[in-house]
């Protein structure tokens, strides 16, 4: 059993995918091709916002938002604490300090309350100069953006959508990676839409933002390659990689995202009333990054874990630190603890997901997690 059966989805698509992949090797375009550009029309209507501006990872896609906006000493960007490193990490390369906010205990989303907390704190402190919000569609799902758009709009912040996990996603007809003042997200392969490499985009309705986004990807140029008008950064995605996703991006949008949701009911109406189950609330639709479920202690969730391995059944602890205990962050200042973070990484398991997963496969995991938690 595969925990995203990538293989699968290549056979699936292998013809288009292959055409693909043989006609950019044949056009000897392969940075910046036609396909690029094609590519980024495509994904910029697909999350309805005007531009998408492709770049060679989703790190690299937040480092650019943080550029755009010249975030830098002495500023603060409240992100969650349970997330992915590279969301705090690009605000300590800017030079900025990441002030960790804690998430919801339902959808494991940055928690509003708590967000303005942590901000009026560093207000209250003064070393730090409130700057930007990141928020993290953590698992495919959207954060609950009415509610931080409305603390990040009381203290005129702006909003960093890591939609790293989240395209597709949705709240109500509004798609994720529009939600943000920028947005961005990450093509690493085993995302809801995932290249063969690396890859990420940057979305945003402001023709200034992107202007600038397009700059800072390819060495901070002005009106041409050797006009360099900024300290930049080499960030393009490759003409082979937007060739693939092309192909992909229609099978997300045509069935995947459909199939993806499909499995996720079957695994909750297999799983009701054995564990803690995955959380959307009204009106949001996750992408399905991963299926994650929360169990009762640490020792039960480890337990758990191994019996599936031993039954053949992968599985990922997402995240097993929260960020203020990684190593790189001792130190770091804190506006506040974080205990559902805390709490989170101890708990949480994600189970084999994706848009080719079967019946029986499904079946099988929940067996196995039956018989772990009755001890059948």
């Amino acid at each position: 059993m595969q925990f995203r059966d990538l293989k699968r989805q290549y056979e699936v698509l292998k013809s288009d995918i292959d055409k693909a992949v043989v006609d950019v090797a044949g056009s000897s375009a392969y940075i910046m091709g036609p396909q690029v550009k094609e590519l980024e029309a495509e994904l910029a209507e697909y999350v309805g916002v005007k531009h998408g501006i492709t770049c060679a990872n989703g790190t690299d896609a937040l480092t650019i938002g943080l550029k755009v906006w010249n975030v830098g000493p002495g500023d603060a960007v409240f992100v969650p604490d349970f997330t992915f490193f590279s969301s705090a990490e690009v605000v300590s390369l800017e030079g900025a300090v990441p002030v960790f906010v804690d998430v919801d205990e339902n959808t494991f989303n940055i928690d509003a309350a708590d967000l303005e907390r942590k901000i009026s704190a560093v207000i209250a402190d003064g070393s730090l100069t409130p700057r930007a919000v990141i928020a993290v569609d953590l698992y495919g799902l959207p954060a609950n953006y009415p509610a931080v758009r409305a603390v990040a709009d009381k203290y005129g912040l702006p909003i960093l959508e890591d939609g790293a996990q989240g395209f597709g996603g949705s709240i109500g007809d509004k798609k994720d990676c529009s939600f943000g003042d920028i947005a961005t997200t990450s093509f690493f392969p085993a995302k809801p839409l995932g290249c063969y490499g690396d890859g990420g985009a940057v979305f945003t309705n402001d023709d200034e933002w992107a202007d600038l986004a397009r700059s800072y990807r390819v060495h901070g140029k002005g009106s041409f390659k050797y006009d360099n008008v900024r300290i930049g950064m080499n960030s393009r995605l490759d003409t082979m990689q937007a060739a693939i996703l092309q192909v992909k991006l229609r099978a997300f949008r045509d069935y995947e995202l459909k199939a993806v949701n499909e499995a996720a009911r079957k695994y909750n109406d297999r799983l009701i009333g054995m564990t803690e189950l995955p959380v959307i609330p009204e009106g949001f639709m996750s992408s399905w990054a991963q299926y994650t479920i929360r169990l009762r202690s640490r020792e039960e969730r480890d337990g758990l874990q191994q019996y599936l391995k031993d039954n053949g059944i992968p599985s990922m602890v997402y995240y097993p630190t929260p960020m203020h205990s990684q190593t790189a962050y001792k130190g770091l200042q804190s506006f506040g603890d974080c205990p559902v973070a805390d709490r989170l990484c101890q708990t949480v398991l994600s189970l084999p997901m994706h848009p080719y997963i079967s019946d029986a496969d499904i079946d099988e995991v929940s067996s196995k997690i039956k018989s772990y938690l009755y001890k059948e």
